[in-house]
């Protein structure tokens, strides 16, 4: 499912999946990956400069994350263009949400932030978890 939302015309769309193949349920480990694509419609050139995460589990845990950019970039974004990453992010629950804002620069140096939609961690409908059921792990080479 995507989930979407804009402001002042620069859109931000999210969509998760649950990582089974990442994740130990047995273990109260839950893994989701999330792709965000940011595109900007407005007429200004604007850059990312900083993010802010609320990541809340199924009992209401928050875990806030703050930093630079995302993905260890600061994208400047001219007006129609887009830019993509994707990231994950671990809860020790089998559900639970996110949302959080960027901070932008414009050109003339205003500062704002835009919206990052919330967007929930589920488990596929296909996908019930089991008690003491083991989800395989990826092997590391090194």
């Amino acid at each position: 499912m995507k989930y979407s939302a804009t402001t002042r015309s620069i859109s931000v769309s999210v969509t998760p999946t649950y990582l089974g193949d990442q994740s130990s349920p047995e273990e109260s480990h839950y893994v989701w990956r999330y792709e965000v694509e940011i595109e900007n419609s407005s007429d200004q050139t604007v850059k990312l400069v900083n993010r802010y995460w609320r990541i809340t589990d199924a009992r209401g845990r928050l875990h806030e994350v703050r930093g630079p950019g995302v993905i260890g970039k600061q994208p400047v974004l001219k007006p129609g263009q887009r830019f993509e990453y994707a990231s994950s992010t671990p809860l020790s629950t089998s559900s639970g949400f996110m949302v959080g804002t960027y901070e932008m620069v414009s050109e003339a140096g205003e500062t704002f932030d835009i919206e990052i939609p919330a967007f929930s961690l589920d488990l596929p409908a296909d996908r019930p978890v089991r008690q003491g059921e083991k989800a395989s792990r990826p092997h590391m080479l090194h």
